[in-house]
């Protein structure tokens, strides 16, 4: 397992909650919506990456998130 934070353009509403779970939407003051969850593997992850791109959104960034930085700990 991997947390990933991948952020898109734009502002996504909570009705894609459920199609892009298991990330947690989250509407940024910059205009863009940043996803961020716990991932099984790369399938998974490209599975999401593929509803993003079938949804038009343009794809910012992707990021994996070590365990100890996303619980706010110090990086190794």
């Amino acid at each position: 397992m991997s947390i990933y934070k991948i952020t898109v353009e734009g502002h996504l509403s909570d009705r894609w909650a459920d199609w892009l779970a298991p990330l947690a939407l989250e509407r940024r003051p910059d205009g863009t919506t940043r996803l961020r969850g716990e991932l099984a593997d790369q399938a998974q992850l490209f599975g999401l990456l593929q509803k993003i791109r079938d949804m038009n959104l343009r794809l910012i960034e992707v990021e994996r998130v070590e365990p100890d930085a996303a619980a706010g700990g110090p990086a190794p």
